[in-house]
């Protein structure tokens, strides 16, 4: 999740920046695994980017070290022009990072949670607006260890959005939600879009992905092996008598990977907690 100083923040560089996440050859293992084996990635300003892979493909891994949560074993990362961990305090208030579980005090009540984060910032969201657009407002006095999976996602989305970020990190956004609620969420990120906010997001849903980005990361084993928009994943993917045949980019996915993406768990379909 996003946190964020009290006070004055130090002063972002003034130039313009187009490209606003660059990761160069980022290496990162556990022991003897290496979850990233030399990733490559740029996001645009203004960009929704989608990251796409198999589990454990390093898809995780490689959103905390833009995040400043890891610290690569070789490669780098810039956000802003800065390093996500030297300049943390720098970033932390343009940076809104909603991973994939949500860890709050058990006894803290949702309206307490996003009271608290709004204070960190001297302009933020709306509360009770922001409460409504992830569809909490009925929330507002339930403790934290109370919520099912799946509101406790959409909580996380807004203590991730409270301050209004220039960036935002989202790690398997509607992982817990029904259709219903799935598409709600959808169309707050498509308002972030419309305020210019640039969005990284890990998926396992192939219609999130088509619907949201612009772009698509395809992860697997640690490396990028394919990066294209979604009508070019499926394109670049698929032969031409496929294509007239209406392939989709979970086609594609399956052709370029070797294996179908993972389905959601059905207790996450009913938005229980795991």
């Amino acid at each position: 999740m996003t946190s964020g100083t009290r006070g004055e923040p130090a002063a972002l560089p003034s130039v313009e920046v187009m490209t606003v996440i660059e990761a160069h050859g980022l290496v990162k293992r556990y022991g003897r695994t290496t979850a990233l084996a030399g990733v490559d990635l740029r996001v645009e300003e203004g960009e929704i980017l989608g990251i796409l892979g198999p589990n454990s493909a390093g898809k995780t891994t490689a959103v905390e070290c833009i995040g400043g949560l890891r610290t690569p074993d070789e490669g780098e990362v810039r956000v802003l022009g800065l390093d996500p961990r030297r300049d943390r305090s720098r970033l932390r208030p343009v940076v809104g990072v909603q991973l994939q579980e949500a860890m709050l005090p058990d006894d803290l009540e949702v309206g307490e949670a996003l009271a608290l984060y709004r204070s960190f910032y001297r302009e933020g969201a709306d509360v009770d607006r922001l409460l409504a657009d992830v569809g909490l407002t009925k929330k507002w006095g339930k403790r934290f260890k109370e919520l099912s999976g799946g509101q406790a996602q959409r909580l996380s989305l807004a203590l991730a959005l409270v301050g209004r970020p220039r960036i935002a990190l989202l790690d398997e956004l509607t992982t817990g939600l029904d259709p219903r609620g799935r598409r709600d969420i959808w169309q707050v990120v498509e308002r972030l879009r419309e305020d210019g906010t640039t969005v990284v997001l890990v998926s396992h849903f192939m219609e999130e992905v088509e619907r949201l980005c612009d772009r698509v990361v395809l992860v697997d084993g640690g490396r990028v092996i394919a990066d294209d928009t979604p009508a070019g994943l499926v394109a670049g993917a698929t032969t031409p008598g496929a294509r007239a045949e209406g392939a989709t980019l979970e086609d594609a996915y399956l052709a370029l990977t070797g294996q179908a993406p993972e389905p959601p768990d059905l207790e996450d379909l009913e938005e229980t907690r795991r």
